[in-house]
């Protein structure tokens, strides 16, 4: 099977923006591929962060995607295959400064710190940190990358550093990782439907699947309609989000019956926005009974987590120890 690599960071609990975005079509994956799947705390290093809370968001994030249907031998966490960071030195050797000054990413995130705190210094860690994603990809030889349109810079420099490292050493090793587009919905804010789901915009922009079930109700139940700034004949930004929502938990039935309503005139609101209360609960309820289980024995998961970990850290092992060879490292063996 062809080899796909997706990783997240640990950036606190999974919204729904999330699950319909990545991680639903994580474990739908597994069944066609040979999947990796990693919780990136060293990318989190990259802005102001908390230890305690880096270590705790990790362990979450990561019993948290095996509640969603994730595999436990398919996760591993980043810090736990410290080889990352040494392949990501050496492609860093390998990748132009020019090329990293582009990175829009870096441009967002840096102006995002000097705005927010005079006190912050965007760091070299930052700066880098497309080349530590590329280490995570092309260490697995991955095939295939699941990504949105706002990482296809960051597989594009995978490539060109792929490419280059090559050409440099005479020798076709890393293959070049292709973007897989999957077919994913945007859930955008409840609250703000011209924005697309976010922790960084504030609780009431987006969905926590981990929250409490009531206040999961009351967003839906207060969810922006119409604002009055549209051509009353296109359907709203936030109706249209509600119905995206419908439609992405599979209410394909109730989805059709309701559009049918809007075409006609007749739709009502308040059914909508029950509706989609009532699907959001349906789904969400056997992925928290799994997380509950989980978390009522988090040492065995940890320990099966460390075990996944250690058995992909072999690979990783592998990939470093050629590369070694190739570019004129001296190897332990």
């Amino acid at each position: 099977m062809k080899n796909v690599l997706s990783c997240i960071q640990p950036t606190g609990d999974i919204h729904l923006g999330n699950y319909f975005g990545a991680v639903q079509n994580y474990v739908k994956l597994q069944t066609e591929y040979n999947c990796t799947y990693g919780v990136v705390d060293y990318h989190s290093m990259t802005m102001p962060y908390s230890p305690i809370k880096l270590r705790e968001n990790t362990w979450n994030m990561i019993f948290q995607l095996m509640a969603c249907g994730v595999k436990t031998e398919n996760l591993f966490i980043q810090s736990l295959v410290p080889e990352h960071v040494e392949l990501s030195w050496i492609l860093s050797c390998v990748c132009s400064f020019g090329e990293l000054s582009r990175m829009t990413q870096f441009k967002d995130k840096s102006e995002q710190l000097t705005s927010s705190d005079k006190d912050s210094f965007i760091s070299a860690g930052l700066f880098l940190y497309p080349v530590l994603q590329a280490a995570d990809i092309l260490i697995y030889h991955a095939d295939y990358v699941p990504v949105g349109k706002d990482q296809e810079q960051h597989l594009e420099l995978s490539r060109n550093i792929a490419q280059r490292f090559n050409h440099q050493f005479g020798k076709e090793y890393f293959i070049h990782p292709e973007a897989m587009y999957t077919e994913t919905p945007k859930i955008l804010s409840l609250a703000d439907p011209t924005k697309k789901m976010s922790k960084s915009l504030g609780e009431k922009h987006h969905i926590n699947i981990f929250g409490d079930e009531n206040i999961i109700k009351k967003q839906v139940k207060t969810a922006v309609t119409d604002t009055g700034e549209i051509d009353p004949k296109e359907m709203s930004p936030g109706v249209k989000n509600l119905f995206e929502i419908v439609k992405a938990c599979q209410k394909l039935d109730q989805y059709q019956t309701l559009m049918n309503d809007y075409t006609n005139g007749q739709l009502k609101y308040s059914e909508l926005k029950e509706i989609v209360s009532d699907a959001l609960v349906e789904l969400i309820t056997p992925i928290r009974e799994n997380y509950q289980e989980i978390s009522s024995n988090k040492k065995e998961h940890k320990e099966q987590i460390r075990a996944s970990s250690a058995v992909i850290r072999n690979r990783a092992k592998q990939t470093l120890q050629e590369v070694r060879e190739i570019v004129g490292l001296t190897n332990l063996k």
